[in-house]
């Protein structure tokens, strides 16, 4: 029970620490002039992406790797089949598939670059510099690209930055937001870590498995905040592009960082079997971004189907 709590508690204390952070990271880039645009790509990419940046840098430095890359594959994996599936069951999305296809691409580039990368069954210090060198070069393109306002891209992405609400008015706010996101951040990730090793232990159960479900799911809280949100404004481009950028910055980005600081094994069952998991879910969204394809419910309930069943795999079978 106690590492139960634990981990309830961590995944409590991540979801109001980066909804803090990402506020007074939205609210500290308008008062600083940052362009909406920029705002949309980078602060709110990398502000829902958070604690999954937290808790699988912190799993890295503790030399625990199945959960610091169980938590990314399995954030991707439930961004796509979990988040988007209740988004389209809550209001099926109509999208514009112009703004979305090129960061479609890059998250489906992402997923087959970390296949090819772990291949050797480990992600070492130069993967980590390959990774974060194409996370660079993504955000360089997508900005200059995007400088034109008028594009679909541009649009979105400035949506994005709008879509939050309740944000800090005075710079005294901001940085409160800011200090208080990041301690609960660093608390709800020791908390989380604490209990969900303890757990895996005490039910004899992987710590990969564990970082690929229950961690995988709590880091996922943001997106899933913003995106249900947006779902239900009939913004259904933010709540895709939310869910590809936050894809991107967990692979290219966050996958970079923790390996960087400390090499990362790929545990066999990632290579079995989760990492074709997360280039199907990526594949099947672009085909349905492609397409120009509307997302209904019946559609929606399908990849909450896909999601369920990979769960119930995930804790029998593998």
């Amino acid at each position: 029970m106690l590492y139960g709590l634990s981990l309830l508690a961590g995944i409590v204390l991540l979801f109001l620490g980066g909804e803090s952070l990402i506020r007074g990271a939205v609210a500290g880039a308008k008062r600083m002039g940052v362009s909406p645009l920029l705002t949309g790509l980078v602060v709110v990419g990398f502000g829902t992406s958070a604690p999954e940046l937290v808790v699988s840098v912190d799993a890295a430095i503790r030399e625990q790797p199945d959960i610091a890359v169980g938590n990314i594959v399995g954030s991707n994996i439930g961004n796509i089949l979990l988040i988007l599936g209740l988004c389209a069951v809550i209001c099926p999305m109509n999208v514009h598939p112009l703004a979305l296809r090129r960061d479609g691409v890059v998250v489906v580039a992402a997923s087959l670059l970390f296949i090819v990368l772990a291949w050797s069954g480990a992600l070492g210090r130069w993967e980590a510099a390959l990774l974060l060198a194409m996370l660079t070069a993504y955000l360089m393109w997508a900005y200059w690209t995007e400088r034109n306002q008028s594009l679909p891209e541009a649009q979105m992405h400035s949506a994005e930055a709008e879509e939050l609400s309740a944000i800090p008015s005075s710079t005294a706010m901001i940085i409160v937001a800011l200090v208080l996101g990041l301690i609960m951040l660093i608390g709800g990730s020791q908390l989380l870590l604490y209990g969900a090793i303890g757990l895996a232990q005490s039910i004899g159960i992987s710590e990969a498995v564990i970082g690929l479900t229950i961690v995988a799911v709590g880091t996922s809280l943001p997106e899933m905040a913003v995106s249900v949100i947006a779902a239900l404004r009939r913004h259904a481009d933010v709540a895709v592009g939310n869910i590809l950028g936050s894809n991107i910055f967990n692979v290219l980005g966050i996958l970079g960082i923790s390996a960087f600081l400390q090499p990362l094994p790929i545990a066999a069952r990632v290579s079995q079997f989760d990492q074709w998991i997360m280039l199907g879910s990526a594949s099947i969204l672009l085909l349905f971004l492609y397409t120009g394809m509307r997302l209904s419910r019946w559609e929606g309930a399908a990849l909450l189907g896909g999601y369920a069943a990979y769960i119930a795999l995930s804790f029998t079978i593998f």
